[in-house]
Parts: C-alpha cells; structure tokens; sequence
C-alpha cells in the first residue's frame, strides 16, 4: 500500500460526530426503506450507493401520486410569441361592428392601442358540442368534443420574458423550478432509458432560454433535456449517442469505475446536489444508447402513420412526441415558432395562416392518433402560448411593427388555451372575455390555477408538492392557485 493509499484508508476510517450520528439514526432506517421500496433501489436501476454504502433514493424511479390521477403525462404544445385568441378559439362579432372605431372599454393605458381590428377569418361551430373554431385550425377542429377550451386566461404583465417564466415555472421573475421539473419530482418517469423531461425546439432556445425547463432548486436531475428537431440525423438529435470506440461491457465497466469514483466524491462533499445529477447523468447517457437512437428515428414508422402527420418539422415533433409518450417519458413541451413566432405585431393574416399551416394538421394528427392507441384519456395535452394578443390594432411603433397597422400587440388580460385528454371535459369552454375579447370577464383563470389544475389532473395536491429550499417550502403555485374542478371529467 502507497503512503498515499494509507492516507486514504485512515480519511475512510475518520468519522466527524455529525457523521456518527447521521448513520446510526438513518442506517436502520435506511435498511428498511431498501425492502419497502424494492426495485427502484436495486442496482441497475439508476440509484448509487451512499457513503454507508447502502443504495440511494433514485429521483427517476417511478412513483405513485397521493391523489386520484387522471393523467399520467403531459405534452405541452407552446405556441411560442402568443397566439391571437380573437382569431383562433374565441370568436368575437362585435369586433366587425366597430370596424375602425375605438373600442368603448376603459382600457389599460400602459400598452395604448388603436381602433377594433375584426378577425380576418372564419369562424364555424364543430362537433356535437357546436364549439366555434376558427378556419385555421379545421384539422383540430375536428377534435371539438375532446377540447376544453379555456377562454379566460390571464397572467401578470404583457413582456414575453416574464410571461413566459410565470408559464413554465410559475414565477415572472424569480428562478424557479419548471412545471415540468415538479412533475417529474413527484412522479419519475416510467422508461429509466430516457430523460424524464423533454422539450423540443427548433433551431436554439426560445426567449429566457434554458429557464424555461430548468429544475432550479429541485435536483438537476430533473431538468428538461433540451431536443433540437431541426436534426433529422439521431446522431445530431443527441450528440454522442453511439459509442464507437468500445464495446457496451467495456464500456459498462469504465463507467462503473467513474461512478464508484464519484459516490466516494460525492459523500466528502456532503451530497452535493450538482454532482449527485452529473452522476445521474452518467448512468442516463449509457442507458440512452440502448433506446434514443430509436425513438427519434420515425422512419421506423408505418406510412400511413407518417402520412396522417404530414410533412415539416413540426410534424415530426409532434410524432415524436407520441412516441416518447409511449415509452413513458413523462413531460413533454414542443415549442412552435421558434424562427417565426406567433408575435404578429404587423401583417397577423399572414402570419397565423401559416404558422396555423404548420401546426394545424400535425396536432390534429397526434390527437387522433394517441385517441385510437388508447392513450389520450391519461395523457393531457395542453395548447397555447404565454399570453394572447389585443382585439385592437397595434398602433405604429418604430423597430416594433414596421409601421403598419394590420397586426395586435401583446395582452396578457385576456387569452385562450385548451386542453384535452387525461381527465379533463371535452365539447366545452370555459370561461370568457369582454364582448371585444380582451379582458378575461366570466370566470377568470389565472396561470397559477391553471398549474394547480394540471397537478390535481396527475394525482397532487398542489399545495401539498413542496420542496424544501432556503428555510420555506416551495411549491409551483408559490401561494396562489384553486383548482378548477368545472373542468375535470
């Protein structure tokens, strides 16, 4: 034995009293959990001994939610920029009345806008339910009876940035861990060979970036493992996702030797949360190659299947996503607009005709095709973006509209999402706006009550799903949020 080895072995001996205490009050009590909690502790199942030795809690497991659960995943559509309610799920006539007038609403004077501006399109009423969809989503439309059509929405300030941290992590300003993130805290994921949390967007990182899947204070383990779909190559989709230098029992044993190595790191470092997920990570990239290269390649797919989604990149997603969903992962948010968002400051006709091109017929596809696989009454998807937009024209802005008048500024009073599948009530809307569609008026729902619904719909209680940081219990929700039980099925 080395002079340094010797030094080692006598540093493994060594015991602070805190050290002494935590294993003689948690050993037996950890040998306990080990039998209670069976599988999702055994080797190989991407838990890691602990300094005692005995195996730690993985946060990927699997778990059980306290309440009744009517979904069991999510797939998040986000409408990046915000969608015009008025031209989309809310049909406002009153709009075609005052034409070029100024609307008769004491309105909000920190975004001044200018006269009524109608929606240039087409609205029809659809399935048994008769709920009013615009011409550009007909594909969807077909779906009407599964929708839940939330007409009033409402979120804090109209900027992208904030809005869209306070949709994706409950908070416009603060960091905070991401819906996503608290769903795989209080549920893991069922397929330990791919991330629990996915979020799929085209060509780089929508505004705020990374925060808007991030796990902030929650176990980095849990954070959104970021897709660019533009690849079409899984090579590219996941870089380094085949090992060609090794064979997989070489390469099992490499890291089995770098993981034994960093469970030793890690227990001189009292858990050190950044290198407790790095572990977790390595253990999830081996186990990746087994099964990434093939849910992301949708040539495997029949053609008829290909077909019902059509062509574009937005298609793709939204089959992927099927896919994944399949195979147990348990969040997942596809982001659309991503080079041309649905921020129609000016020429919003042609605009939204083909962003709506883009998107119509793939949704509608993955609505239909997760319906006939029996899996859209547990899986809930959700559509919309961080705000709406203004049933007014945007008044001439230099560097903002190109001086026209044919596009709507922000609003975040007043905005449509909708929902459908796991658990919640199709054919219906809910809630509604002003006559002009620009305030929510009947039945406001605020975005903390629509997280708080989410999570009742995946078995919580959400202001049960806390986490401790910083001395307080933390929760998506903050503290606000009711659920709104109209909704649920």
């Amino acid at each position: 034995m080395s002079q340094y080895d010797h030094r080692e072995s006598l540093a493994d001996l060594f015991l602070t009293r805190r050290e002494m205490l935590a294993r003689m009050g948690n050993g037996f009590a950890s040998l306990g959990l080990v039998g209670l909690l069976g599988d999702s502790l055994i080797p190989g199942s991407g838990s890691f001994p602990d300094s005692q030795g005995l195996p730690d809690l993985n946060p990927m497991a699997p778990k059980l939610p306290p309440l009744k659960a009517r979904a069991k995943r999510v797939i998040f559509l986000f409408m990046n920029g915000g969608p015009s309610q008025v031209d989309t799920f809310d049909p406002k006539p009153t709009l075609h009345k005052f034409a070029g007038q100024a609307i008769p609403l004491n309105l909000p004077t920190e975004r001044k806008t200018g006269a009524a501006l109608p929606s240039p399109f087409k609205f029809e009423k659809y399935g048994q339910s008769g709920l009013e969809v615009s011409e550009l989503f007909q594909n969807v439309a077909k779906h009407a009876d599964d929708l839940c059509v939330i007409r009033s929405m409402h979120a804090d300030v109209p900027n992208h940035e904030p809005s869209l941290m306070l949709m994706n992590c409950g908070d416009a300003r603060q960091v905070r861990p991401s819906m996503g993130s608290w769903v795989l805290y209080g549920l893991g994921t069922e397929n330990q060979n791919l991330p629990g949390y996915i979020a799929m967007c085209p060509g780089g990182y929508p505004i705020q970036e990374t925060q808007n899947w991030q796990a902030g204070f929650l176990p980095g383990v849990l954070a959104g493992t970021y897709i660019d779909p533009n690849h079409t190559d899984v090579d590219k989709i996941v870089e380094n996702i085949r090992n060609r230098y090794t064979l997989q029992q070489e390469q099992r044993a490499q890291l089995d030797l770098v993981q034994k190595l960093n469970t030793k790191h890690l227990a001189r470092r009292q858990r050190d949360a950044a290198l407790e997920a790095r572990i977790h990570s390595f253990e999830l990239a081996y186990r990746m190659q087994a099964e990434a290269s093939e849910v992301f390649d949708v040539s495997k797919e029949p053609a008829e299947v290909r077909e019902l989604y059509g062509p574009g990149n937005f298609a793709r997603q939204c089959l992927i996503a099927r896919r994944l969903a399949e195979r147990g992962v348990r969040f997942i948010q596809l982001y659309h607009g991503a080079g041309q968002p649905w921020d129609s400051h000016d020429d919003i006709e042609i605009a939204h005709r083909n962003l709506a091109k883009e998107s119509d017929r793939p949704i509608a596809a993955l609505l239909t095709d997760l319906k006939r696989r029996g899996m859209l009454e547990d899986t809930l998807v959700i559509w919309g973006g961080e705000f709406g937009r203004t049933p007014t024209v945007e008044l001439p802005t230099p560097g903002a509209n190109a001086g026209k008048m044919n596009g709507r500024d922000h609003n975040h009073y007043g905005f449509t999402m909708w929902l459908a599948g796991g658990g919640v009530k199709g054919g219906m809307t809910y809630g509604s706006t002003d006559e002009f569609g620009f305030r929510a008026q009947d039945k406001p729902m605020h975005v903390h009550d629509l997280h708080a619904t989410i999570l009742y719909l995946l078995g919580f209680d959400h202001t049960k799903l806390t986490y401790r940081h910083a001395g307080r219990d933390f929760r998506l929700t903050d503290v606000f949020g009711n659920v709104v039980h109209e909704i649920v099925a």
